[in-house]
Order: C-alpha cells, then structure tokens, then sequence
C-alpha cells in the first residue's frame, strides 16, 4: 500500500541546490565585471571605491545570485552607483549597457564550465529519487538560460517532469526572482498547488519568491551555516547545508506539512521587531540546556557544549541575568556549561543555585530544594533500574540527584516496551513520585505542583527580576520546556527549538542549536 502524503510536489533550483554551479556562475560574472570596472578605472582614475574589483561571495550573493541576468547586473551596477543604459537584449557583448555586457557572461561561463565542468549535490539527487519513487511531482526552476545544457551534461535532464528556465521567462515574459512567477509556472506544469509543493533555493531572492508565491514549504540550501542563517532570515521555513541535503527525508519533510498549522515565526527572520522589543526593557535570559545548547546525542555524557555556543553564554551573562533551566542534575549541568557567573536550575528547577542577587541584595548564592524529601527514594529508583535494565543493551540510566532519567534512544524498538513497564510499574508504588515522557528518555521526578516553570517564577523573585522593565525569555527544545513557556505567556519571550512545527506555547522558533547560538549573540550585540 502506498504511502498518503500531506504534499503533492517540489521544484528545486539548480544552480546551489541540484549542481554546485552556481561558483562557475560566480567566477564568471567576476571576470566580466572585474574587466569593466577595470576600464572604467582607467577612464576616471579617482573614482573612489565604487570602481573596486567585484568580491565574492558577498556581492554574487546580495546582489546577483538567483536573478535573471539582465536584473542581476543591472542590481550590482546601481549598488555601486554605475547608471547605464538598460538596452535590449539582442545588444552585443560588450556594448556599453545593462544588455550589453550581461550577453558576453555567457561565452565567460561556458569555457569555464568546459574547464572545471559541473558538479552534482548528491544529497538532492538522491532526495529527488526518493520524491519521484513516492510518487511526487518534480520541476526544475532556474533563472539561468543554460539551465537545459548543465542537466545535459550531468545527466539529470530526464529526473524532471517540467523545466522553467531563463528561456522560459523571456518567451512567456515571466518577472524573474524575486517574484514567484517561474515557481508558479513549474507548479502549474505538474499540477501542483503551490500551497502543496516545496520550494528548494539557495538564493534570498529566490526564498523571497518561494514565500511570496505562498508555497507550503521553502526550504533554503546553503553553502555553509553562514549561508544558512542568512537564509532564515531571509524566510526560509527550513534550512540546510549541502552536504546536510542527504539527510533530509520524506518523512520529515511530511512531518513539516502536516503539523504547519502550528508553526511559529522564525525568532531570525523577526530579528528586527525582537530586537526592538528586547531593548524595551531588561532581559533576563532563561536557556535550556540539551537540545538548545548543545545537539540531542546518544549519550547524554556526550553532550558537550561547542566551544563557540560557550563563548556566546559567557559574553551573554556578562551583559545579562543568565539562568540553565535543565533537566539534568544541576552539578552535571554547570560543570558542561562550564561558564561562572550563571544561575543554575538543575533537576527541571528543582535543584537550584543562584550566583548572587542582581538587585542590591546579598552577593552570596542561593540555594533553593523543592523536594529533599524525596532524595533517598530516588536513590532507590535509580540502582533498581540499573539492575533490571542492565541486560537491555542502549539503556542508559542517568541519575540527577532530584530526578532519575532512563534513555532509550539507542534501545532496539521491540526492547521498549520493556524498558516502559519497568519504569512505570516500579513508579506505580510511589505515588510521591511521577513518570515524565520526554525525547526517548522516561523521566522520573516528584509528584508535586512544580516544574520549569514554576522554578523561573521563583528564580525572578529571588533575584529581583520580577519588575514591570523586565522582560524573560526562555529557549528550549523539550515538551518539559512547555511549562516555562506557558509561564511566560505574552509578559515574555518563548522561543522553541525545532526542526518541525508542533503544538507549543512559544511564540517564535528556531531551527537548531546553530540558530540558538546566532540568536543569543544578537542579543549579546543589542
């Protein structure tokens, strides 16, 4: 039986996302305008900056890349404050206009890709095998004229059941990028509604496109995790690197159309508005720690936070009350972190220590346990599990002082159930005690009205940080994290952490703890 997907279509661009053309692209255009701006240097000597040599990647990317390319120079041209004559199309190369030196970029491009040839981004051809094996539609669309010849070569041509091209767009007199025009054409000739299809571009202008034209999901291919977030904030819904294009899935794509509904805004693409919301008041800065700051791994001893995410939580708690609202124990928690001057809550809050009031109040830190009581039985708990589960290969029995947590992310799928019932038959007996379903992990904690939530509401009472001029912010990745942002409501800033949207109280997300780390150092920069 086949499977019944919530998409019907995708449409990739070629050059950055199904070859990596788009460097020949660039090199090219370079030698071109490098060689005008070179003649126009000789005729005015004392032009100033706007005559220097054309950079990459910056102006190929903000000016040029994904636009037609009469469009593209022509955008390059008045950035650097160079007004010439559009011309027309049928113009020699060469000639002193827009047209005109557009025309010679193609004889440029093609010795080039003789010489070096084009190459193929495995992830998206093997994705567009798996997409057509399903039983979706596939197209092409390209801004570039050689987008039939480059397909040619690489032997992709027939993989497409429609290609909109630069020669597309001058027969039917299609706005290139970015209007959505060539992806409204490419959907319509598979019969695709665009709210049913995916976007797959590399360019801001071509993710501008794919959201204009209103399509279901836009997914940004990026050269590397610079790209990637200059893509996100150009408003892709999703973004990835190349060489991460092998790992995105049908299934995953599909997760994203079904649960869209619930997604929520990029907390990139809505910088500007945040940023002038977070210079309104105070922060006080309230972070998650696994999945947040550091990748969800196998092992949780392996969770090591990146040595970049660690300068940017210092720089930060240098500017900022900086709290780590974990679930871990809060001793395992501050000595991964590795960072002074920070609150730790460990145990989901209810372990914590303070580094000290922030409002006039004493230096020394403050100690807050929520359930001592409950210390030795959790002891108990945790050498019962490590007995019964022992023989369970991938069972990983993590104990956290207040809470003990069982994982089975690396367990064999028929080996759960079993790990399920030990835990919540052993818990049964203690009615002090509950079972908490996390990210392939059974949490077990105390049964008592307290939470992540209720942990930051104590933590800004302790520390003063509970006036009208401050303003929290949470960021986490877990359904443990729900607590906190529904705390917050509308007097904070939630913001969740997820690949696929899915029912939350945050009110912004971000894609990964790349975009977690890039987002904190905006706040560091305010």
């Amino acid at each position: 039986m086949s499977q019944t997907f919530h998409f019907d279509a995708a449409i990739f661009d070629m050059d950055g996302v199904i070859t990596d053309t788009a460097k020949v692209h660039a090199v090219a255009w370079k030698e071109l305008i490098d060689e005008y701006l070179a003649q126009l240097r000789e005729r005015t000597p004392d032009a100033g900056d706007g005559l220097s040599p054309f950079r990459l990647p910056e102006d190929y990317r903000d000016h040029v890349d994904g636009k037609p390319r009469y469009q593209g120079l022509g955008a390059f041209l008045e950035h650097r404050g160079i007004h010439l004559p559009f011309g027309t199309p049928d113009d020699e190369p060469g000639t002193e206009t827009v047209c005109g030196l557009a025309n010679g970029k193609d004889r440029i491009f093609n010795r080039i890709l003789d010489e070096e040839g084009a190459e193929i981004i495995q992830g998206t051809v093997e994705l567009i095998g798996e997409l057509k094996g399903a039983g979706l539609r596939v197209a092409v669309a390209s801004s570039s004229r050689n987008c039939r010849k480059i397909l040619e070569r690489a032997g992709l041509l027939d993989l497409f059941e429609a290609r909109v091209d630069g020669e597309t767009l001058r027969e039917l007199g299609l706005s290139g990028k970015p209007d959505p025009d060539m992806f409204v054409e490419a959907a319509r000739r598979i019969g695709a509604a665009p709210d049913r299809s995916i976007v797959f571009e590399d360019a801001g202008s071509g993710i501008e496109a794919g959201r204009r034209g209103e399509f279901g999901l836009v997914v940004g291919v990026a050269e590397d995790h610079a790209h990637r977030i200059a893509l996100r904030d150009s408003g892709a819904h999703l973004a990835v690197t190349r060489e991460g294009m092998g790992e995105l899935t049908l299934d995953l794509l599909d997760a994203w159309f079904s649960a869209r509904d619930e997604r929520r805004p990029s907390a990139l693409e809505h910088w500007p508005a945040l940023a002038e919301r977070l210079r309104s008041f105070r922060p006080a800065i309230f972070l998650d720690y696994d999945g947040t700051l550091t990748p969800i791994v196998s092992r949780p001893d392996q969770a090591v936070i990146p040595p970049d995410t660690q300068a940017v939580v210092r720089d930060l708690a240098d500017r900022y009350p900086t709290t780590v609202v974990s679930g871990r124990g809060r001793d395992d928690v501050a000595r991964l972190v590795g960072v002074d001057g920070l609150n730790y809550a460990g145990s989901h809050g209810y372990d914590i220590e303070t580094a000290g009031s922030t409002d006039g109040g004493t230096d020394e830190p403050i100690r807050h346990e929520a359930a001592a009581e409950v210390l030795p039985l959790v002891e108990e708990l945790t050498r019962h599990f490590e007995d019964e589960l022992s023989d369970v290969d991938g069972t990983v029995v993590e104990p956290k002082r207040f809470t003990v947590a069982v994982h089975y992310r690396m367990v064999a799928d028929d080996e759960v159930a079993r790990v399920e019932e030990t835990v919540r038959s052993a818990v049964s007996n203690h009615p002090e005690l509950q079972v908490a379903d996390g990210k392939k992990v059974f949490e077990i904690r105390p049964d008592m009205d307290w939470d992540k939530g209720k942990a930051i509401l104590w933590l800004q009472e302790a520390l003063g940080l509970d006036g009208d001029d401050i303003l929290p912010l949470y960021v986490g990745d877990d359904t443990t994290d729900e607590d906190a942002f529904r705390i917050l409501g509308d007097q904070g800033l939630g913001v969740v952490v997820t690949e696929t949207p899915r029912p939350t109280h945050a009110s912004y997300q971000l894609q990964d703890t790349v975009e977690v780390r890039e987002f904190l150092r905006r706040i560091v920069e305010l």
